[in-house]
């Protein structure tokens, strides 16, 4: 059996030309207000902004015969059943409610129970975003997918997810961060530009305006890409270290062709700086380690008879490529370039330095 659940198409482009009907739905003298249940009022409101391509709410009121507040919570209502609601100023600062072009193009989507696991699964491995917004939106979506569910079929989906969870550590609480994020992601869905504060490690917090194209999931952690104006560049900001976020009303277009790896270049991680030739030798102990797996896309293995190999690779990122090969100490042997082999023992014997101290 399959479950279906409908999905929304959001495209910003190709808005309609709003069309005037005010003139057209006004009440005669003496109408009597609309006496009916809200899940028709909300039918009613979703029809006219379909319609017309947008309403305000004083027009929608009028409509419905009820009040201004009460249209409020219906645009509420029909915005958490998930319908692409958008609100822009008009010429006389009013707000007009639409809905975001070509969103009904889409017929609604069905999941096999195959399909339905490996959603699980993904979410098991997202524990990261808990307490922040994406965390809510998952929740919602599951719950709507688990709503046409039967009660046995969600309990097994949720035991496979949980089973598959990552036993993480050091884990990032992003609670605090709850509010900013939602204006990230509400300037990431709509093309706003940010003017955005930032706090790197150890240096004094500085204030960039900012065109954010992606957010980033890496190693547990949320990053902010995009074009710094100020610095005339692509940039990646970590979310822990953004103070502050003001959303302005400017909008602006991602450049055609942009992918994420522009923001990271040829990094080993995310840390794009200077690339260089990496050559590591691993020992016979973990060398089946390192053959199953692809570490970067320029890498070359060269196979040893005891079962011990050289990997060689072009890339950046020195602080990441140390902390990757000290993870597999005492197995690991840095052969080139001499800078990184040089800054590679040295961390080595000034931890050893620091461990005498202590004694």
């Amino acid at each position: 059996m399959r479950a279906s659940l409908p999905v929304r198409s959001i495209n910003t482009q190709g808005q309609h030309k709003r069309v005037n009907m005010t003139d057209k739905t006004k009440k005669k003298p003496g109408k009597p207000a609309k006496k009916y249940s809200q899940a028709a009022r909300l039918h009613d409101v979703i029809r006219i902004l379909e319609a017309r391509y947008g309403a305000t709410v004083d027009e929608l009121a009028e409509e419905c015969g009820v009040t201004r507040r009460t249209i409020y919570r219906d645009l509420d209502a029909i915005r958490d059943a998930g319908y692409p609601l958008i609100a822009e100023p008009e010429d006389d600062g009013r707000m007009l409610y639409s809905f975001i072009t070509g969103y009904k193009k889409l017929p609604p989507i069905t999941f096999s129970l195959e399909e339905l696991m490996t959603l699980h699964l993904c979410r098991g491995q997202l524990g990261f975003l808990q307490g922040t917004p994406f965390q809510d939106d998952l929740d919602a979506i599951f719950g709507r997918i688990h709503s046409s569910l039967p009660p046995r079929s969600v309990a097994h989906l949720e035991r496979i997810a949980e089973t598959a969870s990552p036993k993480s550590q050091g884990e990032r609480d992003y609670a605090a961060k709850k509010d900013l994020l939602k204006e990230l992601r509400r300037a990431l869905l709509y093309q706003y530009q940010l003017d955005l504060s930032y706090t790197p490690a150890r240096r004094a917090t500085e204030t960039y305006r900012f065109d954010p194209y992606t957010l980033l999931f890496y190693d547990g952690a949320l990053y902010l890409g995009g074009y710094a104006h100020n610095r005339q560049a692509l940039r990646l900001f970590l979310v822990d270290r953004i103070e502050q976020v003001t959303v302005l009303d400017d909008r602006f277009e991602v450049p055609e062709g942009f992918s994420a790896g522009d923001l990271t270049g040829s990094a080993f991680g995310l840390i794009d700086e200077e690339h260089q030739t990496i050559k590591v030798r691993f020992g016979p102990e973990i060398g089946h380690l390192i053959r199953e797996r692809v570490w970067h896309p320029s890498q070359k293995l060269q196979e040893e008879d005891d079962g011990a190999l050289t990997l060689t690779f072009e890339a950046s990122g020195e602080k990441e490529i140390l902390a990757w090969l000290y993870s597999y100490l005492p197995h690991v042997q840095v052969l080139e370039p001499e800078g990184l082999r040089e800054v590679f023992c040295q961390s080595l014997r000034d931890g050893l330095l620091m461990d005498s101290f202590k004694q």
